[in-house]
């Protein structure tokens, strides 16, 4: 990619995106410079960046995703070329998006998130905190491994992400599991930090949550992480899809997906509908408020009473339904006065 143009698109990046986000983005715009930068920037066309896009896909056997987003890091730096008036159209914008088919998901059973904290327990006991603030709020991983904890309000039960992927700020609430694991984390901070103080080593202050000064970065997650799942006996999951067990546990527990949206950080509720066919009871109760409440509780009690005979055919009309006679509504309105009575009765 031509110097000029790669450098003004990696200032926007530093300032707008995590810095997780903006270390992949600088990534990608070494290995496209690699074949670009020599390139007149106003002469690269829609057909060289397809072109070279799908020679890498093969090459390095891509997916659909990551294909994806080195077309977003082109259509980036010609945007802000764009907007800048260095150039007059972002070539990349006629680029095509491939499916991504995300539609599978992979969320922890409450069995297997058992064993995982068993195995995480007897080995990796120091990264319980870390996991369970994971599934208990649901953030992107570049999210909680750069979370500091003057954006942390455990009075308030609450974080504040002053900027996330879509470059916009999020607040999450945190439940008891959330604050406690917090908590755990902080104490095991401010003890490593006395050690270090017995031993004449100059400690310097807490400033990220999950991350210890003077060692690396818990962020190393895949490494310990990867081991304990596979210590559980768990397969096909992976750190991510603690977002995804986030979302599932809310959708199942009747939250609306537009709360979920809002505290997964999608930008679009297309992304949360993926999680919708988890809530069935929530459907179930949708379409039975289509049928009369007398009809409802008439069908309950046949079931009950008999079997439907084999191929019988109900074909019943709402209103075809007998009124009962005047006098077996007296009745019935007699003996319920009295039971009535009975009960309240002192």
């Amino acid at each position: 990619m031509p110097g000029e143009l790669a450098e003004k698109a990696k200032l926007f990046s530093e300032e707008s995106h995590t810095p997780q986000h903006h270390h992949q983005f600088v990534i990608k715009l070494k290995n496209i410079g690699e074949h670009f930068n020599e390139l007149p920037a106003e002469g690269i066309t829609s057909e060289d960046i397809q072109s070279w896009l799908l020679g890498q896909s093969e090459e390095r056997e891509w997916t659909p995703a990551t294909r994806n987003r080195y077309r977003d890091a082109f259509s980036l730096v010609f945007r802000k070329a764009v907007e800048n008036h260095v150039l007059a159209v972002n070539p990349a914008t006629l680029v095509k998006a491939k499916p991504e088919h995300n539609e599978r998901l992979r969320f922890l059973s409450a069995a297997e998130e058992t064993r995982l904290l068993a195995a995480l327990h007897k080995s990796w006991a120091q990264h319980i905190p870390a996991f369970l603030v994971s599934i208990h709020t649901g953030m992107r991983a570049g999210e909680q491994f750069q979370l500091q904890w003057r954006d942390v309000s455990l009075e308030r039960r609450l974080i504040s992400l002053p900027r996330t992927k879509s470059g916009k700020a999020r607040h999450l609430p945190l439940n008891a599991i959330a604050c406690n694991a917090l908590q755990d984390r902080k104490r095991a901070q401010q003890d490593y930090a006395a050690k270090k103080k017995e031993k004449g080593v100059d400690h310097a202050d807490q400033v990220f949550v999950f991350r210890d000064a003077g060692r690396d970065p818990q962020h190393n997650y895949r490494r310990w992480f990867n081991e304990a799942l596979t210590a559980a006996k768990i397969k096909d999951y992976s750190w991510h899809c603690n977002r995804h067990t986030f979302a599932s546990r809310l959708v199942m527990a009747g939250v609306d997906l537009r709360t979920v949206a809002e505290l997964m950080g999608h930008s679009s509720i297309q992304m949360t509908m993926r999680y919708a066919h988890l809530a069935p009871q929530h459907n179930r109760a949708a379409v039975d408020r289509l049928v009369p409440l007398s009809d409802s509780r008439q069908t309950a009690t046949k079931s009950r009473k008999a079997p439907k005979r084999e191929n019988e055919l109900v074909t019943k009309s709402v209103t075809s339904e007998k009124r009962p006679s005047v006098s077996l509504r007296k009745n019935r309105i007699k003996s319920f006065n009295s039971n009535d009575l009975q009960e309240v009765a002192p």
